[in-house]
């Protein structure tokens, strides 16, 4: 068990999750452009590291569908029609804590120092923040924000600036996350310790190891 300055948390996937059926939004997002679906949700999980940093929600997705629909021999001319459709759909405040994350970050907070870095923008992100009751929980918010030069993690600029605002060094910070690619990488090239959060993708490639792995923020405890 190790004791941190600063403990930083994603938000996606890592303290919350959606309560919508990711296919059902999918499928509504299809029927709203008049199309069969072309793809899963795991096709679409699978297409984000090929992505080029956008700055808007509607830019990611219309580059998302494209990457996905190129994939599937699709036609990616739907793909910015697909992102308003499924921007409609979904609902950023529909959201639920995972197992222990309150927990987790209550734990947290008496220990040290709380950051969220999360690669996503103000706008959404704080839907979701408030919907949980946690808006106030963290002593800094990253939000990705290219215009403002914080592109996505694992870029060292999120980091970097979370790092500052909690005037912490990087051998005395922790980073907990459910993104090998992101969330681990990021962090392991800064040089803080990881968390990485198995939510059970079978679609993980283990390129980047963490410090630690759990099966759930209900072990927090145990590494911190």
């Amino acid at each position: 068990m190790a004791a941190y300055d600063a403990i930083c948390f994603d938000l996606d996937s890592t303290l919350c999750e959606p309560t919508q059926d990711p296919a059902a939004v999918l499928e509504r997002a299809f029927e709203g452009v008049d199309r069969d679906p072309f793809c899963t949700p795991t096709d679409l999980r699978a297409g984000v590291p090929a992505l080029p940093t956008v700055g808007t929600a509607e830019e990611f997705y219309a580059e998302l569908f494209a990457e996905v629909a190129d994939r599937a021999d699709a036609d990616p001319a739907l793909a910015p029609d697909l992102a308003r459709q499924y921007l409609e759909v979904q609902d950023p405040s529909a959201v639920q804590f995972r197992p222990g994350a309150e927990a987790a970050l209550e734990y947290a907070r008496e220990r040290g120092r709380v950051g969220l870095i999360t690669n996503g923008g103000r706008r959404t992100q704080i839907q979701k923040l408030r919907a949980l009751g946690i808006e106030d929980a963290f002593d800094v918010r990253v939000y990705t924000d290219p215009n403002a030069g914080v592109f996505p993690k694992p870029d060292a600029a999120p980091f970097e600036r979370a790092l500052g605002a909690l005037e912490a060094s990087p051998g005395r910070a922790i980073h907990v996350g459910d993104s090998l690619r992101a969330d681990v990488a990021g962090a392991n090239a800064m040089g803080l310790d990881s968390a990485w959060i198995d939510v059970g993708r079978d679609d993980v490639a283990r390129e980047h190891e963490p410090t630690y792995e759990l099966d759930s923020l209900e072990e927090f405890a145990s590494i911190v």
